[in-house]
Order: structure tokens, then C-alpha cells, then sequence
């Protein structure tokens, strides 16, 4: 049967009623599907196509794929028939139009970008999780309903559906069609896809991933907000070489309206090098929320201090002030500590003020070192004024220059310069709170002066040594814990009153404790420290973090987790307090409640890589099989970055190894693994970990290996080996049995 020639017949239940489009594929028509009463889109295979077996084998295999995504967003597949010989699909039919008619050559409206730009992320997002990749994304293959509603078309059928038409023109948007442009290819070594919206991985025809849709949707996106394609040329020839080797015209030049974090996230979308693009539709689709929530909160900022200037003065208002790390102009490494110790301080300072909103580290640490304007950094996190400078010490004297910058005219509302001896730098952190304070017309209470004139300790040594400690923690390996603690131990000896520093002993004790040996004595001195924080200074966030470590010690998590969610009300990007929190919820089965937190957790948590932990173990326990694949992918990043700047983190290196055997790159999760071993051989958690990758790879005469050597350097939980999931394929094994005899069963 032709398949030009279907008008007004019946195809098995399906009645033909009218001609939607025609491609490459076949033809696509409306249909009334008889048995169910509904109206549908049948697309019918061209005849060229069915002659050959192995493409209708693999066309069918695809196409049950596709059947299986159940996503708002994407054009659903009722079924994969055959009648009489004839080969077609039923899919949901569609109102609406294109999304190529919608741009036409002008720019679109940036909410409706940000809208529709999401809405295409977190279908791929589900896509991809389902190992699903389009490969073919284009506006003619988006279709925008009447409500604003988005559809993706033809998931699991493009990598079939041109292997017999190379070398055929690009087909027009004249309809709904769902079928591929001519001219695409889908073998080894041969091109797939619409050129001008192809990945350079596609270009040179080699392996694709899920990166790759992700690439050719920051080229819808930048489509959008132009009206024009980024990749432009009269021939293939010349696209490909656009692709390849040029990149577009900033979109900011463009199209100058847009905020400029727009043009940095399509602009991560286009890295031709994949491993530098988003690695997830889960990345992409959080920045576009982000954006969207920092452009609405900074509306509603505006037309507050609008209101304020016109009505109400004083603290109705508030302000917003993102603090940048300052320049270090020394130069030395080392300083760079102190720089990011004072930096921190100042946001801790400003935060005490109620009517001024500061934007948390976790926030401003993406800009530390970076080169961005403070109205491109207005743009991109909502911040009404930035607060920038540099430090220089030199001996015993400190300079600081500083200056607020009001966002919105990139001009200075306030600046000073601070040359001082170094033992005032309380005063000048405090002063500077009081500066901001007064430009922006905020009238302090007695109570946030007094807070503003506390210090922290009346020792400048004990200071210094702290904000070394920190630095030092954050690194999070054995070795920098050890080193951090010895630094707040000096700090504590300077100044036995220094409240921050106790708690930051215990803190670290109970890290070393929990993450790499549990040893009692480490409990014992957190304990310790934990009391006099608490009896110097009860009301600090970090003080209330190292009480909540030692309740979670003795296993009260109930206890632990109240307090902590007092602590993240307070300080929501106190240190340690959201992975903590989460530990404890784990303990405690809340594993929904993690979940709930994730985002936010993640967020307040900036480089903490350890919470990560947690979340994917609540969703391990959920069975939330889509939303774990697609975070496993995120820690992969996190864990990946904080590799790159602490490559000797063998805890790091080893959780790395589990998750990359998690997502089949096993030469990768292998390589991490014996590092891991090889950095901390008589590491027992760390061997520990290890063997649960080899198992997770089916290897298992190395997991065997780990985990005997795990247990000689005092790994002995038999009752955990024996429950834990991970290490099933070891169970049968003698030597398993003999280091571990089961409890309860006569060795």
C-alpha cells in the first residue's frame, strides 16, 4: 500500500482523515482510532524504508524505547503496529505550532525563553535518565501549545530514521511533521542530525551522548533570544566549519536586553569540547530556574526599593549586597586564607544587619578569582549592590580597599581605604558593616551595633590560626583534617575563650571520626571541645553544629536534627550543618524529608561535596531510580571539581570510583579505585569503599582483594558486610565467610 495514497481509508483501526506532512520517514497523518474513539497522528514508513530488515529491527527497537518516556513534555507513542505489510506508529496528536514558526527571525520574550527553556530541560531530563537521546533537536521538532505548553517530538526515532537519504536538502517547517530533515546519517563515522543545530561530536560523526542534545538545545535557546541560528552558512560545508571553529556572536551583542547569565549559560550549552559542556539536563535546567528566580526576586527587590524611596523609609525594604572575594595583591598563595577568611567575615557581619539581604558564600564563591563585571554579577544573582576589593598584608599592616557598587548604574555608592595595623581588622570588618549600613540609608538598632562590635577573639594570632584551620577543613582529606585540628588547637592555647575555635575542633574531630576512623578518642575530644563551645558561646550556629556531632554520636538524631534545622533557619550556609542534618535524617528513615531538602541542601552546601552522600542514598532507598540517575551525574561533577583542586583526596577519589561504576564508565570507576588505595593503602573505610566499586562491576576477585585488606586494617562489621547490598556477590565466598562469619550462624 502507498503511502501517499491512505486518505480516507482505514489502516487496521485507524481512519485516515487528513494529511499532517510528509519527510524522509514517510508520511504523517490525523487518524480516528476506532476501538478508543480518539483522534491521533499515524505516521506511516516509507516503503524505502521497510525493504531493508535490519533498519525496521532496529527502528522498532528504538521506537519501544520511545514508548516507554511518560513525560508532559514529550509527544507520547501509543504503539508500533503493522497491517498488511504496513509498518507505521500511533502517536498523540498535537495542537499547536512549532516552535520554528514561533521565533520566526525576532527575538522572543526572555520570561517565555526561560519558560519554554526549562520546560525542554526537564524533558530531556527524563529522557536521559531512561538512557533515551534525541539526537535531533530542533525547533520544527518543539510544538508550543495554546497554554505555553512545550512537546518534544520524535525521541528514540531520529538515530533510524534518515540511514537511506544522505545527501537531500534540510526540509522546510511547513507542518507538524514528526520526521527527520533529509540529509542526516546515523552509522559509525557518518553525521546525525539538522546541521545547523548538530553538536561538533556529531559533526565529525563520532559516538554521541546525552551532551549532545544539550549542546543543539543551547542552539534553540540562543535562536530564541536572537532570532537568528548561532552556526550560519550557505552549505553544510560552511556550517560544519562554524560549528566546529567558530563560536557565535555573544548573544549579549545580539541581542543587548538579555541579561548576561543568560549568555553564559547558552554559552555552556555551545562548548564545543563536551566534557566542558553541561554534563546534565538536570545542570542546565537548575541554571535556568536559578536565573528565572534571581531575575523575579530582583524585580520584586526594585519595585520594594521603589517603594520604600517613595513611601516608607528605613526597613521596610531590604536592600541586597553580594560580598566578592577580595584580590589578594600579595600575590603569596598562602595569603590567600586570610583573604578568603576576612572576605567571609564581612558577609558574616552584614548578614546580623535585619534590613539588608547578603548573599550566602555558597552564592559568591562561583566569582572567587573570576573575571565578571558587579552589573553582570547584579544580573545573574538578583544582587542590588556588590561589595568589592582587595587586600594587601605586609608584616604587621593591613590595607583593604573596598567599595560598594550599586548594580543597577555600575557606579560606587560608597568606597575607603583601610591602612591599618593588622590587629585591626576586627574594627575595620566592623566599620565596613557600618558604611554599607549608612549608604544605603539603614538605620542600625542597638542591638545589631552591639553584634557588629563583638569579636570573635581579642588574639590576632588566634584568629589567624583559625582562618588556616578552615581553609584546611574545607580540603576535607585525613591529612588537612589532621593539620586543621593542630591549627585550632594553637588557636584555642592563644585564646581559651575563642568559642568559634572550639567548635571548629570538635567539628573536625567528628569529621575524622565519621568519615575515616572511628576512633573513640576522636569522640572524646569532641565531646570536649563541643562543652566549652558550648559554654562560652551557646547562640553561634558552629557552636550548635559541633553539639549536634556529639548527639548524633550517641545516636539521639531526633536531637540532633532539631537542632540543626534551627541552625540552617539561622545561617543557612553554616558549614557541615546540611550534611549533618542529612546524616541524621538518613539515621532516622526520613528519607522523603531529604529529598524535599536536596536543592536547597546542595545549594547552601557550595563545594561540600560530602552532601551529595545522603541524597543519594535517601533516593537509593525511595527507589527513585530516575531522580538518582540523573543526581549520580551531578555528583560526578561535584566530586570531579573538587578533584581538580585536591587531586590527593583518596575518600573523594574512591566515593568517585562507586558512582562512576554506578553509570557504566568502569575503566574510569577501576583507575579511581586503585588510586584511592594506592593514596591511603591502611585507609580502612577507604578499601572498604573500594571493594563495594569492584562488586558493583561484577570484579570480583579485586573487591575480594579490597576487602581483605580493608579488614586487616580494621574493617570487622561483619554485620554490615553481611547487609550490605553492595558486597552480595562476596557472600558465597570462603574467605568472605571466614573474615566475616555471619552473626548468628555457628562458624
Amino acid at each position: 500500500m502507498a503511502t501517499d495514497s491512505l486518505l480516507g481509508t482505514t489502516v487496521s483501526h485507524y481512519r485516515i482523515t487528513r494529511l499532517l506532512g510528509s519527510g524522509g520517514m514517510g508520511v504523517v497523518y490525523e487518524a480516528e482510532d476506532t476501538r478508543l474513539g480518539r483522534h491521533v497522528a499515524v505516521k506511516v514508513l516509507s516503503e524505502e524504508m521497510q525493504r531493508d530488515p535490519s533498519v525496521l529491527e532496529r527502528f522498532q527497537r528504538e521506537a519501544r524505547a520511545a514508548s516507554a518516556l511518560n513525560h508532559a513534555g514529550i509527544c507520547t507513542v501509543h504503539a508500533i503496529e503493522q497491517h498488511e505489510g504496513q509498518h507505521f506508529i500511533v502517536m498523540e496528536l498535537l495542537g499547536g505550532q512549532t516552535l520554528a514558526k514561533q521565533i520566526g527571525r525576532q527575538p522572543m520574550d526572555l520570561a517565555e525563553v526561560l519558560d519554554l527553556g526549562i520546560q525542554i530541560a526537564d524533558a530531556l531530563e527524563s529522557a536521559h535518565a531512561k538512557g533515551i537521546v534525541h539526537r535531533d533537536l530542533k525547533p520544527v521538532n518543539l510544538i508550543v501549545n495554546a497554554r505555553g505548553q512545550i512537546k518534544i517530538l520524535d525521541f528514540g526515532l531520529a538515530k533510524i530514521g534518515a540511514i537511506t537519504h544522505y545527501g537531500g536538502e534540510a526540509a522546510q517547517d511547513s507542518s507538524l511533521e514528526t520526521h527527520l530533515d533529509r540529509g542526516d546519517l546515523t552509522v559509525a563515522g557518518m553525521v546525525l542530525g539538522t546541521v545547523h543545530y548538530m553538536s561538533p561530536e556529531q559533526a565529525r560523526g563520532q559516538h554521541t551522548d546525552a551532551r549532545t542534545d544539550l549542546f543543539s538545545l543551547g542552539a534553540v535557546l540562543y535562536q530564541m533570544v536572537t532570532g537568528v541560528l548561532p552556526f550560519q552558512g550557505d552549505t553544510q560545508a560552511v556550517v560544519f566549519d562554524a560549528i566546529l571553529n567558530r563560536d557565535p556572536l555573544p548573544l549579549t551583542e545580539v541581542n543587548p536586553a538579555m541579561p548576561a547569565a543568560l549568555g553564559q549559560i547558552i554559552g555552556k550549552a555551545l562548548e564545543k569540547d563536551r566534557n566542558l559542556r553541561y554534563q546534565t539536563a538536570t545542570d542546565l535546567k537548575t541554571d535556568l530556574l536559578r536565573l528565572k528566580r534571581d531575575l523575579d526576586s530582583g524585580q520584586r527587590r526594585a519595585a520594594e526599593l521603589a517603594d520604600s524611596k517613595g513611601g516608607s523609609a528605613g526597613r521596610s525594604a531590604k536592600r541586597s549586597v553580594a560580598v566578592l572575594y577580595f584580590e589578594n595583591l600579595s600575590g603569596a598563595k598562602e595569603d590567600e586564607y586570610f583573604r578568603d577568611g576576612i572576605t567571609e567575615d564581612i558577609i558574616t557581619e552584614l548578614s546580623k544587619i535585619q534590613g539588608l539581604e547578603t548573599f550566602s558564600r555558597s552564592t559568591v564563591i562561583a566569582y572567587r578569582d573570576k573575571p565578571a563585571t558587579t552589573a553582570q554579577i547584579g544580573q545573574q544573582i538578583g544582587a542590588s549592590y556588590v561589595l568589592e576589593g582587595s587586600l594587601r598584608r605586609a608584616g604587621e599592616r593591613l590595607r583593604i580597599n573596598a567599595q560598594l557598587v550599586d548594580t543597577h548604574t555600575d557606579h560606587p555608592v560608597w568606597s575607603e581605604r583601610y591602612d591599618r595595623e593588622l590587629k585591626d581588622v576586627f574594627e575595620v570588618q566592623d566599620e565596613i558593616a557600618r558604611k554599607i549600613a549608612e549608604a544605603l540609608r539603614i538605620k542600625l538598632t542597638p542591638q545589631e551595633k552591639e553584634a557588629l562590635a563583638a569579636k570573635p577573639t581579642e588574639s590576632l594570632q588566634a584568629y589567624d590560626r583559625y582562618l588556616r584551620g578552615r581553609s584546611y577543613a574545607r580540603r576535607l582529606t585525613r591529612q588537612d583534617l589532621d593539620f586543621a585540628q593542630q591549627m585550632f588547637n594553637d588557636a584555642v592555647t592563644q585564646d581559651p575563650g575563642f568559642a568559634q575555635a572550639h567548635a571548629a575542633i570538635a567539628n573536625v574531630c567528628a569529621q575524622c571520626y565519621w568519615l575515616y576512623e572511628r576512633e573513640p578518642a576522636l569522640v572524646e575530644r569532641a565531646r570536649a571541645a563541643s562543652e566549652k563551645a558550648m559554654d562560652l558561646r551557646p547562640d553561634l550556629p558552629e557552636v550548635k553544629v559541633a553539639q549536634a556531632w556529639l548527639l548524633y554520636s550517641r545516636g539521639e538524631n531526633h536531637e540532633a536534627a532539631q537542632i540543626l534545622r534551627s541552625v540552617v533557619a539561622q545561617k543557612r550556609d553554616c558549614e557541615g550543618a546540611w550534611y549533618l542534618l542529612l546524616r541524621c535524617l538518613f539515621a532516622s528513615g526520613q528519607y522523603q524529608e531529604i529529598v524535599t531538602s536536596s536543592e536547597e541542601a546542595l545549594e547552601a552546601s557550595g563545594t561540600d561535596y560530602n552532601v551529595y552522600v545522603p541524597i543519594l542514598n535517601a533516593l537509593g532507598a525511595l527507589a527513585k531510580k530516575e531522580a538518582l540517575a540523573n543526581l549520580v551525574l551531578r555528583a560526578v561533577q561535584a566530586f570531579e571539581a573538587h578533584l581538580r583542586e585536591v587531586p590527593e583526596d583518596a575518600r573523594a577519589r574512591g566515593l568517585l570510583a562507586s558512582y562512576y561504576a554506578e553509570i557504566g564508565r568502569s575503566e574510569d570507576a577501576r583507575r579511581e579505585a586503585t588510586m584511592a588505595m594506592t593514596l591511603r593503602p591502611n585507609e580502612p573505610l577507604i578499601l572498604y569503599n573500594a571493594a563495594c566499586t569492584f562488586c558493583l562491576m561484577d570484579l570480583k576477585a579485586e573487591a575480594m582483594d579490597a576487602i581483605g585488606k580493608a579488614w586487616r586494617a580494621g574493617w570487622r562489621d561483619a554485620d554490615w558486610a553481611w547487609r550490605d547490598p553492595d558486597l552480595a556477590i562476596l557472600h558465597e565466598e570462603t574467605e568472605f565467610k571466614r573474615l566475616f562469619p555471619k552473626p548468628g550462624v555457628e562458624s
